[in-house]
């Protein structure tokens, strides 16, 4: 396949046997076209979620500017919320995106879940492993792996921060205490919430949960954070099982 490029007008013809297939880059598209345009001259709410993921990735390739990347991640993960759910090596796996641009994007999206956190008022208070669930359901639910999450909670049960412990395969997922705790030590957290999900759909605790909770308990113990629950997650509807409270006890206030 030959390909001729027009340095002037930044549109690449591509003259291979399938047919001409002209691709535009940004910077010539007419400014009130450009993502980066646009948010300065209305605001963000303006802007497609094409055109918001593409200004953070700032640059294409030859075969594909930052607005068609934007779109075939998009289009690949479900969204944003299946974009935060993924790893850097799976966005990788997308033709056009680095481990540079797939880090980005993933600050970039961490940066929107704590700001979740950081809202004006009161932050979210987890009375139960029902309210823990609510929370963590939708970012568990349909991921594909295990993945086990903490949920850094004050000493007043309120939701400081949900932090990832460890990603696993289809069935398993490990975790050193170490991982574990190593947020809710940095934030001086009195109390942690472990929840996981079972990606075959049933929430059951495995022997492996089992074992996990007790050693966390222990290890918590020893680092003077209580370990309130592990909540294990289903694949559907609002389903999950809680560990210590046997489905949504209530939590006693420390």
């Amino acid at each position: 396949m030959s390909t001729n490029t027009s340095e002037s007008s930044g549109i690449e013809l591509d003259t291979g046997s399938g047919g001409s297939d002209y691709r535009v880059r940004i910077r010539q598209m007419e400014p009130s076209d450009r993502p980066r345009e646009r948010l300065a001259e209305h605001s963000p709410e303006y802007l497609t979620n094409p055109e918001i993921l593409a200004i953070i990735l700032r640059t294409g390739t030859r075969e594909a500017n930052a607005l068609d990347l934007a779109r075939s991640l998009l289009s690949r993960f479900g969204g944003f919320a299946g974009l935060a759910e993924a790893d850097v090596t799976a966005l990788t796996e997308v033709p056009g995106i680095d481990p540079a641009k797939a880090t980005e994007v993933k600050s970039a999206l961490e940066i929107g879940q704590r700001l979740l956190l950081e809202q004006v008022g009161e932050k979210p208070r987890i009375s139960g492993a029902t309210d823990a669930a609510a929370m963590l359901g939708p970012l568990l639910r349909n991921q594909e792996q295990e993945s086990l999450r903490v949920m850094l909670l004050d000493s007043r049960h309120q939701v400081i921060e949900i932090a990832t412990a460890a990603v696993g395969s289809l069935n398993v997922v490990s975790a050193r205490m170490r991982d574990l705790f190593r947020s809710a030590v940095c934030r001086n957290c009195a109390a942690v919430i472990l929840a996981h999900n079972h990606p075959s759909g049933d929430p059951t605790p495995s022997p492996d949960d089992l074992r996990l909770t007790e050693t966390a308990i222990e290890a918590g113990g020893l680092l003077g954070i209580k370990v309130l629950d592990h909540v294990v997650i289903g694949k559907t509807g609002d389903g999950f099982v809680s560990i210590r409270e046997g489905g949504g006890g209530a939590f006693a206030a420390e």
